[in-house]
């Protein structure tokens, strides 16, 4: 049986979030990330047997802005590293991102979870996010470095593939992020959607998880379609 951590985390004043659960599968694949020479690729072809296609890989740093995508559920998975914590769930409200992160300049509410090597995220379009505290720490001066190929959605499979497992994985806080085959993601902050939370509510359900599947234990069975009168009922929308 897998495990799976389920948060439903309402909408705030700045950001959408979702009436789907964030998923959580700690150590889902931790035997799939036991050796560098290999993650990428093996992880690429998990999500990609089930629809799901490897976008970019991040080394972080210390922080980064709280974001979330508008128009694509997202599947984050760590390749590398001891850890990090993410907040989900509410926006930034500093410009100053030692504010943001280590003071009291973002919103009240969400969630702050700690990730570990092999852990899975399946992150529904408009739930905000902000990755920070990874451990192990990064030499002084650097920071968040983000491979992407341009235009990477409406690459090939075999050359997103090609570009992305070229990447080395060295023992830092790193992630993969896959979106459905045809997504393409955005970068938006608190506020960017205020007044129209329902065009992020309404990207579609995909069709399997991006681990899991068709199986009930992953997001067929855990994001329902009758939730989503519930979470607007509640933000008085």
């Amino acid at each position: 049986m897998v495990e799976v951590k389920t948060y439903t985390i309402p909408p705030t004043r700045l950001i959408p979030n979702s009436p789907y659960k964030l998923l959580h599968y700690p150590g889902l694949l931790l035997k799939e990330t036991e050796s560098p020479s290999a993650i990428t690729e093996t992880v690429f072809d998990r999500f990609a047997q089930n629809g799901w296609q490897c976008q970019w890989i991040a080394r972080y740093g210390p922080t980064q802005i709280s974001h979330y995508h508008s128009g694509a559920h997202e599947c984050m998975a760590v390749i590398s590293g001891e850890g990090a914590a993410i907040r989900f769930g509410v926006a930034d409200t500093s410009e100053d991102l030692e504010e943001s992160t280590r003071g009291h300049g973002f919103e009240a509410g969400g969630v702050t979870v700690q990730a570990g090597r092999g852990d899975v995220f399946v992150v529904p379009a408009g739930v905000a996010h902000k990755t920070h505290f990874p451990k192990p720490d990064l030499p002084e001066g650097e920071g968040l470095r983000f491979f992407s190929p341009e235009k990477a959605h409406e690459l090939s499979e075999a050359d997103a593939k090609r570009i992305l497992t070229d990447v080395k994985v060295e023992g830092e806080f790193m992630m993969m992020g896959a979106y459905p085959v045809g997504s393409a993601w955005d970068f938006a902050v608190g506020g960017d959607h205020e007044g129209r939370f329902g065009d992020v509510w309404n990207v579609p359900k995909p069709e399997k998880d991006p681990v899991l599947g068709l199986s009930e234990e992953g997001l067929k069975g855990l994001w329902r379609e009758e939730e989503k009168l519930g979470v607007k009922t509640k933000a008085n929308l």
